[in-house]
């Protein structure tokens, strides 16, 4: 069951998860929030880039460390549509990022609680508090 009324930036990652689909993307968006101002956006672009890392993370990641002038984000949160994979989870961590909320959980492709659970390895030297995913099926 999904959580309503949505968080403004989780509602923000949903309409760019829709333009991510109407482009023929995976429909996966994601905003950098600061201070309660987004500083940070994107949906996946691997196709219309030919790029495999262009996710919805790493592109609201780049975003925001580009417009904060900074390569650390630990007074941001990210919100994403789906649960980041291994390789969004370690940009996360390295990016320093305070909070993680993610509105669905992913166990095939998922890297935070399901697959390889990257905050939880002993080599991850900073992990961001996660919120519980919004968006729930039924």
């Amino acid at each position: 069951m999904t959580r309503w009324p949505l968080p403004p930036p989780m509602a923000r990652a949903l309409e760019l998860a829709r333009q991510a689909a109407d482009r023929g993307e995976v429909p996966v968006g994601a905003v950098v929030v600061r201070a309660g101002h987004i500083v940070g956006e994107g949906h996946n672009l691997t196709r219309t880039d030919s790029d495999p890392t262009a996710h919805a993370e790493m592109v609201a990641i780049r975003a925001a460390a580009a417009a904060l002038g900074a390569e650390r984000l630990g007074d941001c949160d990210l919100y994403v549509t789906l649960e980041p994979c291994a390789m969004c989870a370690g940009a996360i961590a390295h990016a320093r990022l305070a909070r993680l909320h993610y509105g669905a959980a992913d166990p095939k492709g998922g890297g935070v609680e399901h697959g390889a659970r990257v905050f939880a390895q002993p080599q991850c030297h900073h992990r961001p508090r996660v919120i519980p995913p919004t968006l729930k099926s039924r």
